[in-house]
């Protein structure tokens, strides 16, 4: 009978009436039972069973109470209660079923756990009381009710936090509040001497930072000098900050001398500056001032040669830069379009506004220091001169012989100067610099003497100048308020000391890169020094370009799973060339900038790989004569644009096209399979082209040049005149080099301007409406300024990596997996490649990576879908007739394990042939 009376109560429940013996089961049926707050069937379960109810399993060591207290399970929690289980019961992180019920604000749970005499006071493994999780959660509304069981209102935690602590930390306004008006410390300082102001400033709570100083806060330093102004600047937090001024005005001054701290990053500290000067003009002024002022003592400092130099051109650079962000953003001076030109000779003495002659004022100390140490500079230089000429006229001359050297030497020098001095400069740093220093000015005489003897002098001051330069530069670009154009004064202060600056550069190249990117912005100014540019480490001057290439610092990468359709090219392979111009100009260039997306219509693969495929392929079909755009030269391998392109009425918008698919993939360093002419890329650079560059396209016309350049062409009867004849289109037309010149014979005289003029009209005049329009595609994504600083050759490099695949280097930077370098199929497979010919390995080149070429730097810097990937070749289970496949995006080989080296040669080969091109999911 008992046995049909258990199977009918269970039929009816829908569940056991008995918990299984084993407590462990037992423990996790009931588990699911009382986080629904099912008490009933809790109740009879517990009723019919010896279970323990403070069994505590797994590694929480959590009973049925910690789980009933943090759901909220009221019912079930007052049935184990009663049931006598332990209240106070810890779980391996040494909370209690009372920490859990606050930390959720369980209301109901924690009164009926308090009133079974849980204890407030336990702590868990981080020290944390009751109180403590109730602040740490805004539970306000049960706070109040458990003050009546807490002695002390700040008890601490293991790291000597109070509640007040934990809940200006997060904000919980009404908790402050509460805690406060139960008289918590609002000074108290924890182990590290952090107060509740500091947690509240350390985490942009404004609104508790408030509270804390509208009721006595005190404004101190932790154990290390940490104040909570500076905790706020650290994280941006503007409001805060407006806040601390607004109870503390004196700490303006520590505000701007805060610029100085290392951790404190210049776009946090701008942003706090600019809600600060937000509060009126008044307010602006004292800020701008002050940053001027600020500015001016880290320079000194930076000249006194006693400081640290990248601690002190790095707060100098972060001081003037968010000086000159503030000063737009308060006044923005708006470039007028109708402000005359200013004369030549009045640039150096341009009108500024009144505003920024007071804001910038302070600085002019510094500017003058700055000119009076290259003077001093310009002395050393001279000195050393001076001295090598004479050293080197000992071995040489007399002593008589070598004083009249000396004395023709400095005059040289002095002539030189002067011609390099423009008559305004002086108007621009108030001295001229072949007017003798005055010691009682500057003291930077005194400093040279002081140092030692055998220490160098310039290898000392160079960078710390160099710094001072790149912020005067930054300062005058403000003050100009004409962002497109370099300011008149910086350009006479570059001429002024044109000699002491490049004499600089000569001694460490390496400030071109870190200072002086003006000469981006100043064509002017990059003609003076390109040859130096120039003459840099290519990996330098590579670096630079990409470090500057993308000044608002956009990230460039290749889009694998793009956020919308819109953002995805679909090209037509079959349309190639016309669905990716139509794409192309459908998409805004700055979203071609930040990446690509592209998928070959009918295809399903996407990612990095194909991306490299659509440029391969793109690249080639732009060469197709179809469009008679390109003409091949003379040596087979290289391309020039078509003098008769024109027969497409379109060429114009085409080549503008091939511009810009050059251009993107330079930006985002994608090779091409593609060469062109050495003229062609002279063009691009901004290079004149010469004579030797007509041999890419007429070498024996090219020779011809050659003969007249070295031999006399009087009276030897070759009738030439200054004008060609050309054929456009059957017709032949006669072309004057240069006007009116149709009939000036050619003659020994003028011979090499004949040869020039005549080179550009094949060159550059034939072709250069295509030229123009190239490079107005071009330059959408690489800006004239940054490019030039390379040559033709390499241009081609970057365009189109290696020319040639080392085998060697390819397997240097080839990972196995799977596979080890050992394994026979990779020998077999490095034995097959190296008896491949060239088009064949850049098959597999292609087939392995989507790309045909090699980039600079070779193998080790092959590139994935998220940066630096090299080749790896994967182990694949062998399987008869199956093919080697790839994943591009990774450069992933994967390869059977074929029984011998033939049938691995034949697999390969059938892949390269049918499958280094298309895209699908597998």
């Amino acid at each position: 009978m008992e046995f049909l009376k258990d199977l009918a109560a269970s039929l009816r429940s829908a569940r056991t009436v008995e918990l299984p013996k084993d407590e462990k089961a037992a423990f996790y049926m009931l588990m699911s039972m009382v986080i629904g707050n099912q008490y009933r069937s809790v109740s009879e379960l517990l009723s019919n069973s010896k279970f323990d109810v403070n069994f505590a399993p797994g590694r929480g060591h959590r009973n049925l109470l910690h789980i009933a207290a943090n759901c909220g399970s009221y019912d079930c929690l007052l049935i184990l209660l009663k049931k006598g289980v332990n209240v106070n019961q810890q779980d391996v992180s040494g909370c209690t079923p009372l920490h859990l019920a606050a930390r959720n604000g369980q209301k109901r749970c924690i009164d009926k756990l308090l009133e079974y005499k849980a204890d407030v006071n336990i702590r868990n493994n981080e020290g944390l009381t009751t109180i403590h999780w109730l602040a740490v959660n805004g539970r306000t509304e049960v706070l109040h009710d458990l003050f009546a069981y807490v002695p002390d209102v700040d008890v601490e935690d293991a790291q000597g936090q109070t509640a007040l602590h934990v809940a200006c930390q997060n904000g919980h306004k009404s908790t402050v509040i509460c805690l406060l008006d139960h008289r918590a410390d609002i000074n108290r300082p924890n182990h590290n001497g952090w107060t509740p102001l500091h947690f509240a400033c350390s985490h942009g709570q404004h609104d508790s930072a408030d509270i804390l100083l509208r009721k006595g806060a005190k404004f101190v330093t932790d154990r290390f000098g940490k104040t909570p102004l500076g905790l706020c600047l650290e994280g941006g937090y503007s409001e805060t900050c407006s806040v601390l001024l607004q109870y503390v005005p004196n700490l303006m001054e520590h505000l701007v001398t805060s610029v100085r701290s290392e951790k404190i990053k210049e776009a946090d500290y701008f942003k706090v500056l600019k809600h600060v000067c937000s509060q009126g003009n008044e307010v602006a002024d004292r800020v701008l001032m002050s940053l001027s002022e600020e500015a001016s003592m880290i320079g000194h400092n930076l000249l006194s040669v006693s400081s640290n130099v990248e601690i002190q051109v790095s707060c100098l650079l972060k001081c003037v830069k968010v000086l000159c962000k503030l000063y737009s953003h308060v006044y923005q001076p708006p470039p007028s379009p109708t402000t005359p030109t200013t004369p030549k000779g009045l640039q150096g003495v341009m009108r500024v506004s009144p505003k920024a002659t007071q804001v910038f004022g302070p600085l002019e100390a510094l500017w003058q220091l700055l000119a009076d140490w290259l003077c001093l500079l310009k002395l050393e230089f001279n000195k050393d001169n001076n001295q090598n000429n004479k050293d080197n006229n000992k071995d040489n001359k007399s002593d008589s012989h070598n004083q009249d050297s000396k004395e023709h030497t400095q005059s040289q020098e002095q002539t030189q100067e002067n011609s390099d001095t423009p008559d305004t400069a002086s108007a621009i740093v108030g001295r001229d610099c072949n007017q003798e220093v005055d010691p009682r000015s500057c003291d930077q005489e005194g400093i040279l003497k002081s140092l030692c003897v055998d220490q160098d002098v310039v290898g000392v001051i160079l960078p710390r100048i160099c710094g001072v330069v790149h912020a005067f530069y930054i300062c005058c670009t403000c003050q100009h308020g004409h962002p497109q154009m370099t300011s008149p004064r910086f350009i006479e202060f570059v001429c002024q000391h044109n000699k002491e600056l490049k004499l600089l550069v000569a001694r460490s190249p390496e400030v071109i890169f870190d200072h002086f990117h003006f000469l981006l912005e100043c064509p002017e100014l990059m003609s003076q020094f390109l040859h130096i540019i120039r003459a840099q480490p290519f990996e330098s001057r590579r670096r630079w370009f990409y470090d500057n290439l993308d000044t608002e610092g956009s990230n460039r990468e290749i889009i694998h799973s793009p956020p919308n359709d819109d953002d995805v090219l679909v090209i037509n392979r079959e349309r190639m060339f016309y669905s990716s111009c139509e794409g192309l100009i459908k998409q805004p260039l700055d979203k071609l900038k930040r990446g690509l997306a592209i998928r070959f219509q009918g295809e399903e693969g996407m990612g990095s790989g194909v991306v490299r495929e659509w440029f391969d392929v793109l690249s080639r079909e732009i060469l197709n004569p179809d469009y008679a755009l390109f003409t091949q030269s003379a040596d087979g391998c290289t391309f020039q644009p078509n003098s008769n392109s024109a027969i497409n009425p379109d060429h114009l918008n085409y080549f503008r096209f091939a511009g810009q698919t050059l251009g993107l993939a330079l930006y985002h360093q994608h090779l091409l399979n593609v060469y062109f002419t050495r003229s062609f890329y002279k063009h691009i650079l901004g290079i004149p082209v010469n004579y030797n560059d007509v041999a890419s396209i007429d070498p024996e016309y090219a020779k011809n040049l050659q003969w007249i350049l070295d031999h006399n062409i009087d009276n030897i009867g070759l009738d030439l005149t200054f004008s060609v004849e050309t054929d456009v289109f059957g017709a032949m037309q006669e072309v004057e080099l240069k006007p009116g010149s149709a009939s000036l014979p050619v003659n020994e005289k003028n011979k090499t301007e004949y040869v020039q003029l005549v080179t550009e009209l094949r060159m550059t005049r034939a072709i250069q409406p295509q030229i123009d329009s190239f490079l107005s595609g071009f330059h959408e994504f690489i800006p004239q300024a940054l490019v030039q600083m390379f040559d033709e050759f390499e241009l081609e490099l970057m365009l189109s990596g290696l020319p040639e695949i080392n085998i060697e280097d390819w397997r240097q930077f080839t990972e196995y997996s799977g596979y080890d370098e050992n394994s026979p199929q990779i020998q077999w497979f490095w034995e097959v490649v190296e008896g491949l010919g060239q088009q064949d390995r850049v098959l597999l080149l292609q087939f392995c990576t989507g790309s045909s070429r090699v980039p600079f730097g070779g193998f080790s810097h092959l590139g994935g879908g998220g940066g630096p990937q090299k080749f790896t070749i994967s182990q694949v289970t062998y399987q008869p007739q199956l093919l080697p496949t790839a994943s591009t995006c990774i450069n992933l080989l994967k390869l059977p394990e074929y029984p011998s080296k033939s049938e691995l040669k034949e697999r390969l080969m059938v892949a390269l042939q049918c499958g280094s091109q298309g895209y699908a999911m597998v």
